[in-house]
């Protein structure tokens, strides 16, 4: 960890539109004095630790968190038209550990950002502003270690007491090398910091900052990783409340756009001053009037969305490119009137939380999963007439649904890593919206496979000897 923390030492603080902010050095090691010594650093301190989520060389929310585990799964086929330089390593499941450097690094910059207020914020007395910053840091750091475990090892209904994953760094010491931990008990502290965080954050923060609501919908879905049913509909059910707003068929088209925050417990904002395009980039640039994308739709998978589903003509468009029609991303869009691809990024939306739930009331109260299944097919499919289903055919419809709403927002893979499903990729169509075209080389990715561990980067290794790298790399 020496090499990653020396990192952060150095990191700067940048607040859009306000220069001034560069002289009050919140987390230059040195000047931990100058920067939390008022409320108002600590405000400044926590607005650079959302900023760390949303820069253009974060991995995270602005970076390539949105595309990164669908490319590692089912949901979209690599065009060979298209520029073939982003993420071809992780589709190809070629990665080593040089490719996962950014990744591994973003997360701790992000961690260390809420670390250096933890550590510091004891200096102010104890008031509802610092108990909510101290809610804030808890809750940021909580969401990047779990993304990492994801990424870096197992899930934790798949995994045994003896396997681990990546350090739990609570400080900003740069000089720790720790070991990998045990996966289980860093469930345990990603859980305990979340719990916490709701005891002490705010009802409402403002748009674009967690609140209560949104730190329990952290925790519905950390609970449906671990397994746990009774508690992932608690915190669901918290964060929901009595009456779900997930976005109808009028609104849910404009969360895309920036329009309403309807159905959206926590995103980052991203201004026009910000101009972060990566989103919609990382699926297609416009050329000469057209999409040219990256990735598109994978044939299989575009069939599910059936012609009266508004995610259908939300998510995706069919038009030309190169004289033949391709299914474009078009999710990340942006906001009308602004640069392409310049948009929020949504960390968590209510539509998830309550697919957390109805997938753990599937198994203890199947009724109540059906009630929430027809509540979400009601607001995605035009005359849609609420449906009978129970046993296998109900948990089917809900991972299909699952599948579908969250398409393209960096849950695919994971999922299957958690039902411990192997990736399974169309091996027969290829790119163009008709299925023609060239179909992947690399089709299959079975159960208990490495890849489905992503590799540390060896220049972390070569610091921090303590840190073993995943097997079989």
């Amino acid at each position: 960890m020496k090499k990653i923390l020396l990192t952060f030492g150095i990191a700067a603080i940048l607040i859009s539109g306000c220069k001034k902010d560069l002289t009050l050095y919140p987390y230059n090691q040195v000047e931990t004095t100058q920067a939390f010594n008022t409320e108002a650093d600590v405000a400044l301190a926590v607005n650079g630790m959302y900023a760390g989520l949303r820069t253009s060389t974060s991995y995270w929310v602005s970076g390539t968190f949105n595309i990164l585990p669908d490319v590692l799964a089912d949901n979209l086929v690599l065009n060979p038209l298209g520029r073939l330089s982003l993420k071809q390593p992780f589709y190809e499941w070629r990665y080593t550990g040089e490719s996962t450097s950014g990744l591994f690094t973003s997360g701790y910059n992000i961690a260390r950002r809420a670390n250096a207020i933890m550590e510091n914020i004891g200096k102010l007395p104890t008031t509802t502003a610092t108990n909510n910053a101290r809610g804030e840091a808890l809750a940021i750091r909580a969401l990047i270690y779990f993304d990492m475990t994801r990424l870096y090892s197992k899930t934790y209904t798949n995994a045994t007491d003896a396997d681990l994953t990546i350090p739990y760094v609570t400080t900003t010491d740069p000089t720790i090398t720790p070991a990998k931990e045990s996966l289980k008990g860093v469930y345990d502290k990603i859980i305990a910091d979340l719990t916490t965080a709701e005891g002490l954050i705010n009802t409402s923060n403002g748009v674009g900052r967690l609140n209560k609501v949104s730190v329990a919908g952290l925790l519905s879905r950390v609970y449906l990783y671990k397994g746990d049913n009774a508690n992932t509909i608690a915190a669901a059910t918290r964060a929901l409340g009595a009456t779900p707003s997930i976005g109808s068929l009028t609104t849910f088209p404009q969360i895309w756009t920036d329009a309403t925050e309807t159905g959206v417990l926590f995103k980052i904002k991203n201004t026009s001053v910000d101009n972060i395009n990566a989103q919609g980039v990382n699926y297609y640039q416009v050329t000469g009037g057209l999409k040219k994308s990256e990735y598109v739709v994978d044939y299989t998978f575009f069939q599910l969305f059936a012609s009266n589903d508004i995610r259908k003509t939300v998510y995706t468009e069919t038009s030309l490119y190169a004289g033949t029609n391709m299914n474009h991303v078009i999710k990340y869009v942006g906001r009308a009137g602004q640069p392409a691809g310049v948009v929020d990024g949504k960390v968590l939306r209510s539509a998830e939380v309550l697919l957390n739930r109805m997938e753990a009331e599937y198994y203890t109260n199947p009724t109540a999963a059906l009630a929430d299944l027809v509540l979400l097919k009601t607001n995605r499919y035009t005359g849609y007439v609420a449906e009978v289903l129970a046993g296998p055919a109900l948990l089917a419809e809900i991972q299909k649904q699952r599948r579908l709403e969250m398409a393209f927002e960096g849950d695919r893979f994971f999922d299957l890593k958690r039902l411990n499903l192997p990736v399974q990729r169309d091996a027969v169509h290829g790119q163009n919206a008709d299925g023609t075209g060239t179909p992947p080389v690399f089709s299959s990715l079975p159960l208990g496979d490495k890849r489905f561990l992503l590799p540390y980067p060896q220049s972390e290794l070569n610091f921090n000897t303590n840190l073993k790298q995943n097997p079989g790399y």
